[in-house]
């Protein structure tokens, strides 16, 4: 029996993030109730008319700093699970925002969600993986202790991408600590997610390409933007660094761990597989009818992409055997994205 089923009602925090929008979307669709929580007032509006077909099945709650002790304490009464995805990215101060908001998520959880069976999560595949010197697969035994190190070394001159990655580790960390400390008290229990580099098309609130969120910012400059093509042909194309997964998938991966009893306890990577730019490229020039954008497509060095290894690769086999996740193709997201990109006039 799931752990829960419709017409449970879930707590999504970070509601109007890249992610979280599509988490909805996927909890909604499958006859879910939700509660969203948003920074202000201002940041739900877009929400709610995106969603307004699902009426009452959607209510946004502000939460307005997510450090503060407390920060969670009315969101999480009456809610049957929560999946955590608001996190900073290269934004304020990364690693206490990132720990200290997913702390107070789970202490209000012990202290009001008496209701809560499940709490999900959305760590990072960086928690996992580290840099490497040659092709290496990590699994969810892996942590990336590497990153915390760099951080403490380069201190205040580390950059955001040092700090991003330590406040997943740490963040993730203090996680399980949490859980296994309160573990007599709690009457819920964990499940955290790990998505690789997340690409694919946009819901939440964009204006233009330069609003998009991180990821989604490299795959149109690399993949929809000439003047990026150039940098691209001289890539060097002797690995591929990290893997990808497209955020519809990560959408549905978080409604699977919450559903799953399996999953219970576990950490769990969700990827697709290895990429390079060039593979999105190709995708992108092989789509027919081509799409019709403002700027031509870039064409790198057609089909020399996916000759080539993987650097960092984040295996996915416990999603598809827990989870029962199968993932889109890089054809997919591509074909998908682009349609976004039209539709928007970009």
């Amino acid at each position: 029996m799931p752990v829960i089923q419709p017409p449970s009602k879930v707590l999504v925090s970070g509601a109007n993030g890249y992610i979280a929008m599509w988490t909805i979307r996927d909890l909604l669709e499958h006859g879910y109730s939700v509660r969203g929580t948003v920074r202000s007032a201002q940041k739900g509006r877009y929400i709610r008319k995106y969603f307004a077909d699902y009426g009452e099945k959607l209510e946004l709650v502000v939460v307005e700093d997510i450090t503060k002790e407390g920060a969670f304490d009315e969101a999480v009464k009456g809610v049957d699970a929560v999946a955590h995805t608001a996190s900073p990215v290269f934004s304020g101060d990364i690693v206490e925002t990132a720990v200290k908001g997913t702390i107070r998520v789970l202490q209000s959880a012990l202290q009001f969600g008496q209701s809560i069976k499940r709490i999900v999560y959305t760590s990072s595949g960086v928690a996992v993986m580290h840099e490497v010197d040659q092709p290496t697969t990590f699994t969810e035994e892996d942590w990336n202790l590497p990153g915390i190190n760099a951080l403490k070394e380069q201190g205040k001159n580390a950059s955001d991408i040092v700090k991003y990655r330590a406040s997943k580790v740490l963040a993730e960390q203090g996680a399980w600590s949490f859980v296994e400390e309160h573990k007599h008290e709690i009457s819920w229990d964990l499940t955290v997610v790990n998505p690789t580099l997340v690409f694919g098309p946009a819901i939440h609130e964009v204006t233009d390409p330069t609003s998009l969120n991180f990821s989604a910012q490299l795959f149109y400059d690399h993949v929809a933007d000439p003047a990026k093509s150039d940098k691209v042909a001289r890539q060097s194309l002797s690995n591929t660094l990290y893997t990808w997964v497209d955020v519809r998938d990560v959408g549905e991966g978080q409604r699977r761990a919450l559903e799953t009893p399996e999953a219970g306890g576990e950490r769990i990577i969700i990827s697709a597989g290895p990429w390079r730019w060039q593979d999105f490229i190709d995708a992108a020039n092989s789509l027919d009818p081509p799409p019709q954008l403002s700027k031509p497509l870039p064409k790198g060095n057609p089909g020399v992409g996916s000759q080539h290894s993987c650097m960092s690769y984040l295996d996915n086999t416990k999603s598809q055997r827990i989870l029962g996740m199968k993932y889109r193709s890089i054809a997919e997201v591509t074909r998908d994205t682009f349609a976004d990109y039209e539709a928007r006039g970009w």
